[in-house]
C-alpha cells in the first residue's frame, strides 16, 4: 500500500493527487515515450520546517536532457521550480520519494516524437528503505541490458524499464532480492534500477559509461566521495566472476541509497564491509546536511 503525497503537479497546476489523471489513449502509455526522474526528500533533522533534497540541480538537468530525447524542450530551471513548490505544498511528514515525469501526452496512435503534445507532472510518496540495509541477495539475470545504439541510455526512458521489470521479477520468483544485468558484451552492467560497485584489494571498481549503464547521480557522488576519502576508484568493465570473489559488493541509487550485497547466485559474500560502511555513513551525513564539505550538494527548502 502506497502513501501518496496529497498534492500533485499536473498540467501546469497543483491539484489533489486523485485528480491527476490521464486518458487510456495517452501516447506514452502505449509506446513508452516518457522519461522520469526520482529524488528523495527528507525533513531537516535540525529544523522541521526545512526539507533537504540531494543534488536537486543534477536531477533536474538529467530529466531536462531526457526530455530532449523525446523532442521536448523542458528547461531544468522549470523542473526545479516546480519541484520546490511541490515540496512546499505537500510538506511531507516523513522521508519521501519525488517522481517527476515527462511524456508524450497526445492521444494519437502513431509512434513518433514530432508534432505531438508533451507534458510534465510530479507526484510523490512516502518511502523508507527501498532495499534492506542489511544486504540483499542477487541473481545474474538472463535478460541483458539494452545498448545505447538502440535506446538512449543516458536518459531514464520509461520504455527501457521493461527489461528491469523482467529481470526483477525473474530474480524475486527465483528466491532472490534483486537482479544484476550484464550488457551485450557479457560484462556486469547494473541492477534493475541501481548501479553496481565492487571492492577488491582496497580499490573501488564500477562499470564505466561505456558499459551501457545509466550514469547515476548517486553513483557519481560516491565516486567523488570515495576519491576525496583517499580511495582509488576505477571505472572499467567488470566480469561476472569478479562479483563472486569481491571483498565487497554494493548497489547504489536514489531509492536504494547504498545497499550491500550479501550473496550473488549461490556465492555468499563477506559480512565485513568496511569501505561500504564508510561510504554509507558519509553519504547519509551529506544527505542530512551534516557534512560541511558537501553542503552545496544539498538544496534546502524552507517552509516557514
Amino acid at each position: 500500500m502506497h502513501n501518496f503525497l496529497p498534492i500533485a503537479y499536473f498540467q501546469n497546476q497543483f491539484v489533489p493527487f486523485e485528480d491527476a489523471k490521464i486518458s487510456i489513449a495517452t501516447h506514452a502509455l502505449h509506446y513508452g515515450t516518457g522519461a522520469f526522474g526520482g529524488l528523495r526528500c527528507i525533513a531537516d533533522p535540525e529544523n522541521p520546517n526545512q526539507y533537504l533534497l540531494f543534488r536537486l540541480d543534477l536531477h533536474c538537468k538529467r530529466l531536462s536532457n531526457s526530455a530532449r530525447f523525446l523532442n521536448y524542450d523542458l528547461p531544468a530551471s522549470k523542473i526545479q521550480e516546480a519541484i520546490v513548490e511541490f515540496v512546499r505544498k505537500n510538506r511531507p511528514g516523513s522521508s519521501s520519494y519525488i517522481r517527476p515525469f515527462v511524456y508524450t501526452s497526445d492521444l494519437g496512435i502513431s509512434p513518433r516524437l514530432h508534432k505531438i503534445e508533451k507534458d510534465f507532472f510530479i507526484y510523490g510518496l512516502e518511502l523508507g528503505d527501498y532495499l534492506s540495509p542489511e544486504g540483499v541477495s542477487c541473481r545474474i539475470s538472463s535478460w541483458y541490458r539494452q545498448e545505447d545504439r538502440s535506446l538512449p541510455l543516458r536518459g531514464k526512458i520509461s520504455g527501457a524499464y521493461i527489461t528491469s521489470s523482467l529481470a526483477k521479477t525473474e530474480a524475486v520468483e527465483a528466491g532472490y532480492d534483486e537482479a544484476i544485468l550484464m550488457n551485450s558484451q557479457g560484462k556486469i552492467c547494473e541492477a534493475s534500477g541501481m548501479n553496481v560497485f565492487i571492492v577488491r584489494n582496497g580499490q573501488v571498481i564500477t562499470p564505466g559509461p561505456d558499459q551501457d549503464i545509466l550514469e547515476g547521480i548517486t553513483r557519481g557522488s560516491i565516486i567523488t566521495i570515495a576519491r576525496d576519502m583517499g580511495l582509488e576508484v576505477i571505472e572499467r568493465p567488470v566480469d561476472k566472476s569478479e562479483l563472486l570473489i569481491a571483498d565487497e559488493v554494493f548497489l547504489s541509487g536514489t531509492a536504494a541509497k547504498i545497499t550491500p550485497v550479501k550473496q550473488v547466485e549461490n556465492y555468499k559474500l563477506s559480512s565485513d564491509r568496511p569501505i561500504t560502511d564508510q561510504l554509507r555513513e558519509k553519504i547519509t551525513a551529506i544527505t542530512e546536511n551534516r557534512d560541511p564539505q558537501y553542503k552545496d550538494w544539498v538544496y534546502v527548502i524552507s517552509c516557514d
